[in-house]
């Protein structure tokens, strides 16, 4: 079987089908997804999108707040043209059938959350992202030129070799089907929007297809990366033994909730002028210093003060889920911890999402446009990839008609390797020594002597995986054990390029912030 298409998109979240909607009016597209198609981070997102929606704000003040959270780090045109675009994005988001909180007058009901200067989050209740993942499904579903790969998951990306790594074109990729069997997909545009990283870290918020997928095969094909030393953690998850992932939205505070220690006493006023609104990063390190400080493996958010009538009516999914871990969020202060959240690097592109490989772009949370800087401001990541979706589309179908018609070669795949019965095993060992190895020794306080000590350690494990990769039959395990080991590498190595401490980066050896901060911190593959 032959498989072309116009367009080749992998993942299934809010870049990847903004991106797919608008490409699907100028060729046959394909989504791959290594899940159902509603599996993505963007299901997850309870807080909402910020947007200039209101008389009070304006652009500069977004503006000025993505570049304040960013910590100097931010490229200032990837803000503007996302903050400028979005209001646009989100009312076309909201014709397609997307049905976001409104007040008796008809205007939005704009809430506001760490970081911002005004009411600017539009919001579905306390799930936003599964909202926006449920219009932009219906829809792209609903178009003939979109096919969907569910439970598909793409192996590497396949690029010309007739020229050096990193030079050659993009020209598809190789997908583990859902039968097992392995398929070449030919494309003369292909799309990363896999999402995050957060499964390289031991407690995240991420769901579990959050392995960097997208990430690593780009590294493995050459394309450059920057700025993986900026991983955000969220300040607040709930800590519990049967709680998985589950994360308490930064609206939680927007609308009034206090951290405090298990004693009772509220902290964060000690640590910035806004207090429990600081931005996340300063959040993060102030809880992981009282963590520290105190021995205690958790801290409370309390939002007793709000209200049963305001909290059933703004997070009935909180209020409803805490119930079920035996929370009653109520009556009693919510216990919870920092945990890996957000990856504010990724794959260079510029504005309209192209990387560094010729015929491969990147959109999302898998991309670093530079609009986060060092830390991302909380409610900006669906809005980037409503914007980025859209102009890597528009940029994507004006490459496809500059293109020559038809497409480049693949050579089917070499099924090699042989099934083993013990690679279960040794894939949850090797998954669970790089997880803890992560949050023990490159967590959200470091050190060059911790980040050299996990470069050694992921050397030996990333040459383990690699010898174990070619040994075995390809499964789906196996991949993300892969792609995480590359993830974890491209964070040690960012990290040790940045001799200060900005935003998510916090450095013992190098403590202060320097006036002016250092260029992008850059990794490439070598030939």
């Amino acid at each position: 079987m032959r498989l072309e298409y116009d367009f080749l998109v992998i993942g299934s979240g809010v870049a990847g089908l903004s991106f797919a909607r608008v490409a699907a009016q100028y060729g046959r597209v394909a989504v791959l997804t290594k899940r159902g198609a509603e599996e993505t981070s963007t299901s997850q997102a309870q807080g909402g999108i910020a947007s200039v929606l209101d008389k009070s704000d304006s652009f500069e003040l977004h503006v000025e707040d993505s570049l304040v959270a960013g910590a100097g780090q931010c490229r200032e045109n990837a803000v503007r043209v996302t903050v400028e675009e979005g209001p646009q994005r989100l009312l076309e988001l909201a014709a397609l059938g997307c049905h976001f909180d409104v007040k008796s007058d008809g205007r939005y009901d704009l809430t506001r959350e760490g970081g911002h200067s005004r009411r600017r989050i539009v919001h579905a209740g306390d799930i936003t992202g599964k909202e926006v993942q449920r219009a932009l499904l219906k829809h792209c579903r609903s178009l003939p030129q979109i096919s969907f790969f569910e439970h598909s998951c793409a192996i590497d990306l396949v690029c010309d070799k007739r020229l050096p790594l990193g030079q050659g074109r993009c020209l598809g990729a190789y997908v583990l089907m859902e039968g097992g069997h392995i398929e070449a997909f030919h494309a003369r545009q292909t799309v990363l929007a896999t999402g995050g990283s957060g499964k390289a870290y031991l407690y995240t918020s991420n769901p579990d297809v959050a392995t960097g997928d997208g990430l690593a095969m780009a590294f493995r094909a050459g394309a450059r990366i920057a700025n993986m030393e900026f991983f955000q953690f969220h300040p607040t998850c709930l800590f519990h033994p049967e709680a998985k992932n589950f994360l308490l939205s930064e609206a939680v505070r927007g609308e009034g909730g206090i951290l405090r220690l298990r004693s009772g006493q509220s902290f964060m006023q000690n640590y910035h002028h806004q207090g429990d609104l600081a931005p996340r990063d300063v959040v993060t390190r102030a809880m992981d210093t009282e963590m520290k400080k105190s021995g205690d493996t958790h801290l409370l958010l309390d939002v007793r003060h709000l209200g049963q009538t305001f909290l059933k009516e703004r997070f009935p999914n909180l209020l409803a889920t805490c119930r079920s871990f035996g929370v009653d969020m109520v009556t009693t202060p919510i216990p919870v911890v920092p945990a890996a959240h957000y990856q504010c690097g990724g794959i260079d592109t510029d504005l309209d999402g192209h990387s560094t490989l010729p015929g491969l772009f990147a959109v999302g949370e898998v991309a670093h446009t530079g609009l986060h800087g060092a830390n991302r401001l909380a409610s900006n990541s669906l809005l980037e990839g409503l914007v980025f979706g859209h102009r890597a589309a528009m940029a994507a179908v004006a490459a496809l008609q500059e293109t020559q018609p038809g497409f480049e070669p693949i050579a089917p795949w070499i099924y090699k390797g042989k099934p083993d019965s013990f690679e279960g095993v040794l894939v949850r060992q090797n998954w669970e020594d790089i997880r803890r190895l992560m949050w023990n020794l490159v967590g959200i306080v470091r050190s060059d002597k911790r980040l050299l000590l996990a470069k050694r350690r992921l050397k030996w494990l990333r040459e383990e995986i690699r010898a174990f990769y070619g040994e075995y039959v390809v499964t789906r395990d196996m991949l993300e054990l892969r792609n995480i080991a590359d993830v974890a590498y491209l964070i040690v190595e960012c990290a040790l390029l940045r001799k200060e401490s900005r935003g998510l980066h916090t450095s013992q050896d190098w403590p202060n912030t320097l006036p002016s901060p250092q260029p992008d911190s850059f990794v490439q593959r070598e030939p």
